[in-house]
């Protein structure tokens, strides 16, 4: 707990943002050499001036460490910083990844392979039946979905992936020993034990508005793409946007009804050139070159669909085209590629350069 307890420390500090932070760390070493720099030595640092260096010399880390750290251990909570190996290595890419991460739950392998899905609070019945179902697809395929655990679109996100039987990440925007909005007591202990929440953000932070917009940050920053729902025109979930564009993650929009408020923000992303899906299918297929990169998912969690099972039985060893394999299945090939990709994501199928598949 020695090292994890300057970390900790030093990311309460006041003042020290995760920019500042990594260049303290870069500068002393450790985050211990930077809490017990001199003030002509901290002088040195760019970005930090005589008022920081003043609250630094003056802050008492080691009681605040300890302080921090036996509250986390009461709530089974644990930490994360850039130096474990679970902390997301998406997240690890980004401009100002937090050099901490308070953590309830666990990341898992198949975490590398996350897609954020997130919208309106107050989502029509159509943004709401729309998320359930995109997650519930992306869930199954072996996609993490990642969302806010606000309320609408987000606990939307939440539920369908848990549905699947696949993992869920939640992203607060306040300490992890708060549960906002307090409706979400049950969804939050359900994504804690089938994924994991997480936050930056110090314990007993309260869920203040302009801690929502960095928290975006997290949730782009985890994922592969980001997937809006429903969205106004001032939506937080355009920020969400914004922040996967400048991290260059995919943006996808789910189209609406164009007399719909709530849909104003989406239509305008697809005009803006994000990509228009309708379905988890329509995602995973834009994205496949990357999960092809990630770490390969663990062992699929469901039994196979019974459309999966028949279809696996048609292939071989050897190598068969599509269009073989819709000869044989009976089946269309629009219906035959969704069922394939479903089948390759879970590791049961390779796809071959000319459209050819075997079984693994």
């Amino acid at each position: 707990m020695g090292d994890l307890y300057h970390w900790v420390a030093l990311s309460m500090a006041p003042g020290v943002g995760c920019v500042l932070f990594k260049r303290l760390v870069e500068a002393f070493g450790s985050p211990e050499g930077a809490l017990k720099a001199s003030s002509k030595d901290l002088g040195r640092i760019e970005g930090i001036g005589p008022k920081v260096i003043t609250s630094l010399r003056r802050y008492d880390w080691k009681s605040t460490a300890e302080k921090e750290l036996r509250s986390l251990e009461k709530i089974e909570g644990r930490i994360l910083t850039w130096e474990d190996d679970e902390y997301p290595p998406n997240l690890k890419e980004i401009y100002d990844p937090p050099p901490v991460l308070y953590l309830l739950g666990m990341f898992a392998p198949r975490d590398h392979r996350g897609v954020a899905v997130v919208g309106s609070r107050n989502p029509t019945t159509y943004g709401k039946i729309a998320a359930e179902k995109i997650a519930f697809g992306l869930g199954k395929l072996g996609i993490t979905v990642v969302s806010g655990l606000a309320r609408g679109v987000d606990s939307g996100a939440h539920r369908g992936a848990l549905a699947s039987g696949g993992r869920t990440v939640g992203v607060l925007g306040c300490g992890i020993d708060l549960i906002y909005p307090p409706e979400n007591r049950d969804l939050f202990k359900q994504v804690a034990g089938q994924g994991a929440v997480i936050s930056e953000f110090p314990l007993k932070t309260p869920p203040d508005s302009d801690h929502f917009p960095i928290r975006n940050r997290l949730i782009s920053g985890i994922s592969l793409g980001v997937v809006v729902v429903e969205a106004t025109l001032r939506s937080g979930s355009l920020i969400t946007a914004r922040f996967a564009l400048e991290q260059g993650r995919e943006v996808y929009a789910l189209p609406g009804n164009v007399d719909s408020a709530r849909s104003e923000g989406t239509n305008r992303l697809i005009k803006q050139g994000a990509k228009l899906v309708m379905t988890a299918e329509d995602i995973v297929e834009e994205i496949l070159p990357h999960l092809r990169q990630a770490p390969p998912p663990e062992p699929p969690q469901l039994k196979l669909s019974p459309e999966e099972d028949r279809l696996l039985s048609v292939l071989e060893r050897e190598a068969l085209h599509i269009d073989a394999i819709a000869v044989r299945s009976g089946w269309p090939i629009a219906k035959v590629s969704a069922v394939l990709l479903a089948l390759e994501l879970a590791g049961h199928v390779k796809q071959l350069p000319g459209m050819r598949f075997l079984k693994t």
